[in-house]
């Protein structure tokens, strides 16, 4: 989950500019890498591409993922930029746990308005919420995800309101 407010994300979230010129390796390259700086092996794009792929491909959780980028060909894993690991330049993807790490600490804010649509020209914007499964901690409520949509159903953004 985002450790940042709402308003922070919204600050940090990319212009609404990148997302008619760049392709996704670029947008996604614009989002801030929320893991320390020691111990990195994998890029945060590739990661976040490697994911991407596999849930377009149909994976619906976690073990998915992590069975999908196991299982990819090198040729694959090299366009989507895995890291390579052997002096004969085997891609590595990540492991399942990185994958949930990455995604787990990204910002949902700006990951959203990254991946959102233009609002220009749409007749109508509605507001629905909800609340994300899983996400609850001990004691603290699970986090609620309003979004902005055009009439046609394409989301424009979503946010998560603080606790």
């Amino acid at each position: 989950m985002c450790r940042q407010s709402a308003t922070v994300c919204l600050v940090k979230s990319p212009t609404r500019q990148h997302r008619v010129t760049d392709g996704l390796a670029e947008r996604l390259a614009t989002l801030a890498d929320p893991r320390c700086r020691r111990g990195k092996r994998h890029p945060f794009v590739a990661v976040l591409l490697i994911a991407c792929s596999a849930v377009v491909s149909g994976a619906r959780s976690f073990v998915a993922i992590d069975e999908w980028a196991a299982d990819a060909p090198q040729d694959v894993l090299a366009r989507l930029g895995a890291r390579t690991a052997t002096a004969l330049a085997v891609r590595i993807p990540p492991s399942g746990a990185t994958i949930r790490r990455v995604i787990k600490d990204t910002c949902p804010g700006g990951l959203a308005d990254l991946l959102g649509h233009d609002p220009a020209g749409a007749d109508t914007l509605a507001i629905d919420g909800k609340s994300a499964r899983g996400s609850r901690l001990g004691a603290a409520p699970a986090a609620h995800l309003p979004a902005a949509m055009t009439g046609t159903g394409m989301t424009v953004t979503q946010l998560r309101v603080p606790e």
